[in-house]
C-alpha cells in the first residue's frame, strides 16, 4: 500500500502521490522508538510521528486497566483473534504493530490473516495476537476504535468510487477530517480507491469564499497570492456562479472549484474551463447525486469531485477481539 508522501504541481495539483509500494526497513521517526517496519512501510514519518502522538492520548484517556491488574497476574500470557463480525474492507492492520510497540510489545506479537485493505465476509478472522494478558486487554479498543473507524472510512470511500466507475472523473477526500486522524483517514481513502486532496494549507492554496469577499475579487485574491510566494504554490480557486467562473479562468490557476452547483449550472460552466486547468465539483454530494454530476457535461466532464462526508460521516465497521486462554 502507498505512502502518504505527496508531491504538488501545476498538473493534478493536491490530488498526486508517489504510489510506490516499496517496504522499507524500520527507521526512527523522531519517536522514542523504533516504528516497525510494516507500519512505515505504509505510513511517513509525518504520519507515523501523528498517529503515536493520537495512539498515546487514546491510552491516556483509559488510564489503568485495574480490571485486569486486578484479575491477571503480570507474566500471564494469551492468545487473541480479531474478527470481522459484517461484511468489510479490512483496513488498519499496520498500525496493530504500532499500538503494540507504543504499549512496549513487540511488534511481531502478532499475524495478519488478510491482506490490507481486502474486502471480508462476516466471520472472518483478520488478525491474531499473542502475548501478556495485561497488555493484549490494554490493546484491543485502541486497535479496535483505529480499525473499526477507519474500514468504515473506506467502505464508504469504495460506495461513491463505484458509483463514479466509466465516467472518468475521480473521487477526492477534504480536510473535514478529525482532529489528529487525517493522515490515517486520507490513507484510508486512498486503499478504497479515492484520491486525496491537499494534506495541510500549505501543500495547495486555497481560495475559497470568504477570502474573496475579504480580498475584494477573485483577481486580487490570486495577485496578492503570487505576489507573495515565489514560486506560487499551485492555486485553487472555489467558485459560486458562471462570472466567479469566467474570472477565475482568467486568472489561469491550477485548479477551478465549483461550489454547490447543480447539473443545469454545472453543464454550461463546465466547458468554460480549459483542459490544462483542473475543474472540481464540491458540495453536498451524496451519492445518489453523485454519478449525475459526473455525468453533468459531456462536453468538459469535471477532473474531480469531492466529498467530505467519506471521512466525516462514515459509519464504523463492525470487528471484535476475542480473548483465548494462557498459551
Amino acid at each position: 500500500m502507498s505512502k502518504d508522501d505527496f508531491e504538488y504541481h501545476a498538473r493534478a495539483a493536491g490530488a498526486s502521490s508517489n504510489m510506490g509500494g516499496e517496504s522499507r526497513p524500520e527507521q526512527h521517526a523522531g519517536l522514542p522508538f523504533v516504528v516497525p517496519a510494516d507500519t512505515a512501510a505504509v505510513f511517513s514519518d509525518t504520519a507515523c510521528e501523528f498517529a503515536v502522538r493520537l495512539i498515546g492520548m487514546a491510552l491516556d484517556e483509559d488510564g489503568p486497566d485495574l480490571t485486569s491488574l486486578g484479575i491477571f497476574p503480570p507474566e500471564e500470557e494469551s492468545r487473541a483473534y480479531i474478527v470481522a463480525k459484517e461484511r468489510t474492507l479490512v483496513v488498519g492492520l499496520p498500525l496493530i504493530s504500532l499500538v503494540l510497540a507504543v504499549i512496549g510489545m513487540k511488534p511481531d506479537s502478532w499475524t495478519a490473516e488478510v491482506k490490507e485493505g481486502s474486502l471480508v465476509e462476516k466471520g472472518t478472522v483478520v488478525a491474531r495476537l499473542h502475548g501478556r494478558t495485561m497488555e493484549l486487554l490494554k490493546a484491543e479498543r485502541v486497535i479496535l476504535n483505529l480499525m473499526t473507524h477507519l474500514s468504515g472510512v473506506a467502505n464508504l470511500t469504495r460506495s461513491y468510487v463505484e458509483r463514479l466507475e466509466g465516467t472518468g472523473v475521480r473521487l477526492l477526500d477534504t480536510r473535514k477530517t478529525l482532529p489528529g486522524h487525517r493522515y490515517l483517514e486520507k490513507y484510508a481513502v486512498r486503499v478504497a480507491g479515492g484520491v486525496n486532496h491537499r494534506m495541510n494549507l500549505a501543500d495547495m492554496l486555497m481560495i475559497k469564499d470568504n477570502h474573496i469577499d475579504a480580498a475584494g475579487s477573485i483577481t486580487r485574491a490570486v495577485e496578492a497570492l503570487r505576489g507573495r510566494y515565489s514560486p506560487c504554490p499551485p492555486i485553487e480557486v472555489e467558485c459560486r456562479d458562471e462570472a466567479e467562473v469566467r474570472e477565475a479562468v482568467a486568472c489561469r490557476p491550477e485548479r477551478i472549484m465549483l461550489d454547490n452547483m447543480g447539473v443545469e449550472q454545472l453543464s454550461v460552466v463546465l466547458p468554460l474551463i480549459p483542459r490544462e486547468m483542473e475543474a472540481e465539483i464540491s458540495g453536498g454530494v451524496t451519492l445518489e447525486t453523485i454519478r449525475e454530476l459526473a455525468l453533468s457535461s459531456r462536453e468538459r466532464p469535471a477532473d474531480f469531485i469531492s466529498v467530505g462526508r467519506i471521512t466525516h460521516s462514515a459509519p464504523s465497521a463492525d470487528f471484535s477481539m476475542k480473548m483465548e486462554r494462557n498459551i
